[in-house]
């Protein structure tokens, strides 16, 4: 019986839990937006605000934007922004550059997200409790107007 129930206990921890699996990853999708924050148009020439959709709400541990080609010539990259969670920050299902999440801290004390360039690839990474992942996105600058 005991052997039984061993076998029992093994078989629903392997089937009903995370503990022999790899983190998941989540999916990512970046665009480039012709509307700030406030919904409001953006001004000609000026750099589109970037906002990221994920395949799922993710409760976030870090967000890191680094310049891609500064990943490849550093070890440590030089993060744009970074937030990282002090406590239990809210699920969500987008993210928008450089607007806080609730629940996220700058990893540096009254950090900001810097501009972005236009033109430019960057690396969009994020971390959850147990998966992670990332993307690759350019920004744009809005068609001037005439």
């Amino acid at each position: 019986m005991i052997v039984i129930a061993l076998l029992l206990g093994a078989v629903y921890v392997y089937s009903f839990t995370d503990w022999f699996r790899a983190p998941a990853k989540v999916q990512i999708l970046a665009m480039a937006r012709p509307t700030n924050i406030n919904g409001r148009p953006v001004k000609p020439n000026q750099v589109l605000p970037v906002t990221f959709a994920f395949n799922r709400k993710v409760r976030l541990t870090e967000v890191k934007v680094v310049a891609v080609d500064d990943e490849k010539t550093n070890r440590f990259p030089h993060a744009l922004w970074q937030l990282i969670s002090d406590s239990n920050s809210i699920p969500v299902k987008q993210l928008i550059y450089s607007v806080t999440v609730r629940g996220m801290k700058p990893k540096v004390p009254r950090g900001k997200a810097e501009p972005l360039e236009p033109d430019v690839p960057y690396r969009l990474y994020i971390k959850e409790a147990n998966s992670v992942g990332q993307v690759d996105f350019k920004t744009k600058t809005s068609v001037p107007t005439e």
